[in-house]
């Protein structure tokens, strides 16, 4: 079934997606590690690029700047298939695992893009999972603040408007790198406009 929202390169996503009625889509650690393996394979430079991410335990929240016209059939379209057999095979069901396609929804200014990346990052939080946004190890949290140096988020454009930076360089400049994961720590664990109404606008259409 062809998608009245098709993603378009050169802009940035909200992708997501939960488990056919709410149900988890991971099931043991070794589920989050393949998801993760998964999106490195298909998120490929020429492709897509994750600047965060985080996993729940039955939906995930993808920001992603997509770099082809074709993202479903390139890279969803095969991520959550090649997933969706694993965990049937591991799980002994048959039938969806998702509930319906993949959501993408176009962050048109930069600052949607900000608060959008402390609302994923915030999720484990605010679903009781966690105390503190850095406990929950599958996210890309753990990357933005420097605790784990992860290769699959790009959290640059990110800093470059919390410290400055010049956008159109690819790589964020070194010297500024500790002071943007300190200032971005603090703007997530602030979270006032965030508790303030952000949440609502940026729920799970129904």
């Amino acid at each position: 079934m062809r998608r009245k929202d098709k993603p378009i390169a050169n802009r940035y996503y909200h992708v997501y997606n939960r488990g056919v009625n709410f149900q988890d889509i991971f099931f043991n650690k070794e589920n989050w590690v393949f998801f993760l393996r998964r999106l490195r394979e298909y998120f490929t430079p020429d492709k897509a690029i994750i600047i965060a991410y985080c996993l729940m335990p039955n939906h995930y929240h993808l920001l992603v700047y997509l770099l082809t016209d074709n993202f479903g059939t390139e890279v969803m379209q095969p991520l959550t298939v090649s997933y969706s057999k694993a965990i049937n095979n591991q799980e002994k069901r048959v039938g969806p695992l998702f509930q319906g396609p993949y959501k993408a929804k176009s962050v048109g200014n930069d600052r949607y893009l900000l608060h959008l990346s402390r609302y994923i990052h915030l999720n484990p939080v605010e679903a009781g999972l966690v105390n503190k946004p850095e406990e929950w190890a599958f996210s890309s949290y753990q990357e933005y603040i420097g605790m784990r140096k992860g290769t699959l988020p790009h959290p640059e454009v990110i800093w470059e408007q919390l410290v400055g930076g010049d956008s159109r360089n690819p790589v964020f400049d070194k010297n500024r790198v500790s002071e943007a994961q300190r200032v971005y720590a603090d703007y997530v664990c602030s979270g006032d406009d965030y508790r303030a109404g952000l949440t609502a606008s940026l729920l799970f259409d129904e």
